[in-house]
């Protein structure tokens, strides 16, 4: 057990930040409707139905889409895009893909590899792809998913207030849905384009995600 836990412990660390920190999302954000509902006269639900309710699923979701599209768009441009000194960059004049024998595919794989990384074919070609296609996947699933309950929850909004509810198409035009998404994307680019700029001058000592302490500045794609 605790060789499992010391070998598993930044996933389960992570884990345990997400549970937690969903857990006090849920119940601030509990208490924020409810608090607003007060406002307007209007009965308060529990906490069992807020978990169940647009709200809290469109609260949620568009943080999921924002971070997934972030780490998407992190795996495929690190392929062909470059940042000389960044430990988060390949080294300079490595853009690109790869060769089969620098990525050990095929003819090229060693006897610990994936098998999906030695049998060649259609299966070999989308393993090389597979991070960036799952990637992909939770973000369109999560921004369906946030459009749909944001459509619900902006839709709740306008019948409290005596106005017709609109489409989902209207809502996907409207500023609601353009301003809770644009908010999280420019925060999201944000943070791994200063973490990819910082990282070139700045280190942290036996961190993966920095430069060796001693390092030159333009060092590239050198992890400490």
């Amino acid at each position: 057990m605790r060789r499992f836990l010391e070998e598993n412990s930044l996933s389960l660390v992570f884990g345990g930040l997400f549970l937690a920190t969903l857990v006090g999302q849920a119940f601030a954000g509990w208490h924020l409707l409810n608090d607003e509902l007060f406002a307007e006269g209007l009965h308060q639900i529990s906490f069992g139905r807020y978990l169940t309710s647009a709200s809290f699923a469109v609260d949620v979701t568009e943080n999921w889409q924002s971070e997934y599209l972030q780490f998407l768009l992190y795996v495929i441009f690190t392929v062909w895009l470059l940042q000389r000194g960044s430990p988060e960059s390949k080294p300079l004049g490595h853009a690109g893909k790869e060769s089969d024998e620098e990525q050990k595919v095929g003819a090229y794989a060693q006897d610990d590899s994936p098998r999906l990384a030695r049998v060649g074919g259609i299966r070999t070609a989308l393993y090389s792809r597979s991070l960036g296609i799952v990637m992909g996947a939770i973000f369109l699933m999560s921004w369906l998913v946030q459009s749909v309950a944001g459509w619900a929850d902006f839709n709740e909004t306008r019948l409290r207030q005596l106005r017709d509810p609109i489409s989902w198409g209207s809502y996907l035009l409207n500023s609601d849905f353009w301003s809770r998404t644009l908010q999280n994307w420019q925060s999201e680019f944000l943070a791994v384009g200063s973490m990819a700029v910082l990282a070139i001058y700045l280190r942290q000592r036996g961190s993966p995600e920095s430069k060796p302490v001693g390092s030159p500045h333009d060092a590239t794609g050198i992890e400490g």
